[in-house]
């Protein structure tokens, strides 16, 4: 199937993979994106209970199941076991849009110029119905499309894509416009990653990409995070990290949303995170002595 039948229009070499996980109220915008635009589409949900895999047969056969551990190892799962058929792979949230002038792009240059082997995207974020443009969210390049057997991701809570190779950048952004993600969702997901955080900070994981103040995007914000980030004060962080994103960014420039935005992710998100590490360090749920003493 791989798309639509009947649909005549030239399509790019790649096969794309997308995540799922109830996503019924996306899942149909971003297929309806792309389904012109490659000529493989790869499912691999995590089990939904909502209507999203009666969507995606809509457009294509190639569904897999599979138990989410965190999005690295599910994509990189989806590498070793999905039979990928094109040379070129491409990664969409379910949330994601290819917007047509992107997509015209991508058909002019994927498979077309030999020595690269990997393209980054800029993302355009809607949250709360409105485009953050400022608070170091625009422009936000991340590399969606590679050759295949030359990409795999950091197996981490915030992964990043290596690749084996040249890389280059898109001219055209495409979207991320989450339906879902009020704020009730927003929360319960940012409590679920959290665990992954902390994790990888108490047993100071270090392995994937390689941290550097004057290598790529990624590469300086990993550096920044491990030993700028990671070494300053906890609960202090996460407010000199917002502060800095709102006011610096210019991301009191977003308004409203702007603000809720930056104050949750930027402060309260860190916020939790070092106070799960103060838990975990200080044990105080096993080790107040006064509580102790008085309770006998």
């Amino acid at each position: 199937m791989g798309s639509r039948l009947g649909n005549l229009r030239k399509q790019a070499p790649i096969s794309l993979i997308i995540l799922t996980y109830n996503e019924e109220e996306n899942i149909d915008y971003c297929l309806k994106s792309v389904c012109d635009l490659v000529g493989e589409i790869i499912i691999v949900d995590s089990f939904s209970t909502d209507l999203t895999l009666d969507i995606c047969r809509r457009y294509t056969d190639k569904i897999y199941q599979h138990p989410f551990e965190n999005q690295a190892k599910q994509f990189n799962w989806a590498l070793d076991h999905t039979n990928i058929k094109h040379d070129w792979v491409m990664r969409l949230d379910s949330d994601e849009i290819v917007p047509n002038r992107l997509r015209e792009e991508i058909i002019e240059r994927v498979g077309k110029e030999p020595e690269i082997a990997a393209y980054y995207i800029n993302r355009r974020m809607y949250w709360m119905g409105r485009w953050l443009r400022h608070g170091g969210l625009y422009p936000h390049y991340i590399l969606r499309i590679f050759k295949k057997g030359q990409g795999r991701y950091e197996e981490r809570t915030e992964e990043h894509l290596i690749v084996h190779g040249k890389t280059a950048n898109m001219k055209n952004d495409f979207l991320e416009f989450n339906r879902k993600n009020l704020l009730e969702y927003f929360t319960i997901k940012h409590l679920q990653t959290a665990k992954g955080e902390v994790k990888e900070e108490l047993c100071k994981i270090r392995d994937g990409i390689n941290p550097s103040p004057f290598g790529s995007k990624p590469e300086r914000r990993r550096w920044i995070k491990l030993n700028l980030y990671y070494n300053s004060p906890l609960f202090l962080r996460g407010l000199i990290n917002c502060f800095y994103r709102y006011i610096f960014r210019l991301g009191f420039l977003d308004g409203k949303e702007g603000l809720i935005f930056h104050v949750l992710q930027g402060f309260w998100y860190r916020f939790y995170i070092d106070s799960l590490i103060h838990e975990e360090k200080t044990k105080w749920h096993e080790s107040n002595k006064d509580y102790i003493e008085y309770r006998k």
